[in-house]
């Protein structure tokens, strides 16, 4: 296991933890991983989140809201990357129905016994989580109609074998329909470096150039990168000084550059 993935597995196991003794108390404010405000902050609507377990709400820590970017049909087989607490895993079951099937897939014990227990409160029989990588689907090829992920890529170290991988299980015709953050240009090597900011959705992201050359090198067609929100100075300095860097010094070079960002790609 490389040294971001253990960073990335003890981190949100520990959310995941401090979500369940918190029983609903602690959610995007609380031990976040993309930082309270802006990146998680106002992604689902009222609606959404009163049909859900409160568990499931507040481990979220999504950077977008990816079941709102394409239409789920009943019946479809869907995917989530990184599926957390389940937020987006449940919203899906609902769309697909009972004749759906929507897998969760999360490399950490914490997340998918806290999943597991907002799957058991939601009664949903259409929805099972699986323990594995992102780079390393436990699902056969062409068995998934579309796969959805929110801020979970940009958290690998291997993002062309997770796109690979994507490819590889989504059937002919399969939609690539996730949130994640991008950035837009050269961001200061001293964020690269950061382990903790790339657990928090910064440093590990791609240029959205480079996303798109990326999906289109893993076979994807209909490639589409749309920054959505995009972060100012004072945002920018908020997610610095949380990740331990001298916001004051970094904040100018990265205003602007990094956005949420909608990525949709289709398997021809």
């Amino acid at each position: 296991m490389s040294d971001i993935q253990q960073t990335v597995r003890e981190k949100y196991g520990a959310i995941a933890t401090a979500v369940s003794r918190a029983s609903n108390t602690t959610g995007c404010c609380g031990p976040s991983a993309c930082g309270c405000d802006p990146i998680t902050s106002n992604l689902y609507s009222d609606g959404e989140k009163g049909d859900l377990p409160g568990n499931a709400v507040a481990a979220s820590l999504g950077c977008g809201n990816p079941t709102a970017l394409i239409d789920l049909l009943p019946g479809q087989t869907v995917l989530d990357l990184g599926s957390g607490g389940g937020i987006d895993v449940l919203l899906s079951a609902k769309r697909v129905g009972p004749t759906g099937k929507v897998y969760g897939l999360d490399m950490t014990d914490e997340m998918l016994a806290l999943a597991r227990e907002n799957q058991r409160q939601a009664g949903a029989t259409n929805v099972e989580f699986l323990k594995g990588t992102i780079e390393a689907i436990p699902l056969p090829p062409n068995s998934v109609d579309v796969i959805i992920s929110n801020c979970v890529i940009n958290l690998s170290s291997d993002k062309d074998a997770v796109l690979r991988e994507a490819f590889r299980v989504l059937k002919p015709g399969g939609r690539f329909a996730v949130s994640d953050v991008v950035v837009r240009g050269e961001i200061p090597a001293d964020i690269r470096r950061s382990l903790e900011l790339w657990v928090g959705c910064v440093a590990g992201a791609l240029e959205d150039t480079e996303y798109r050359a990326k999906l289109a090198a893993a076979g994807f067609t209909d490639v589409d990168v749309e920054a959505w929100r995009i972060y100012s100075l004072d945002e920018a300095r908020a997610f610095l000084t949380e990740g331990g860097i001298d916001a004051e010094r970094l904040a100018t070079q990265v205003d602007g550059k990094v956005a949420s960002a909608f990525i949709r790609a289709k398997k021809p």
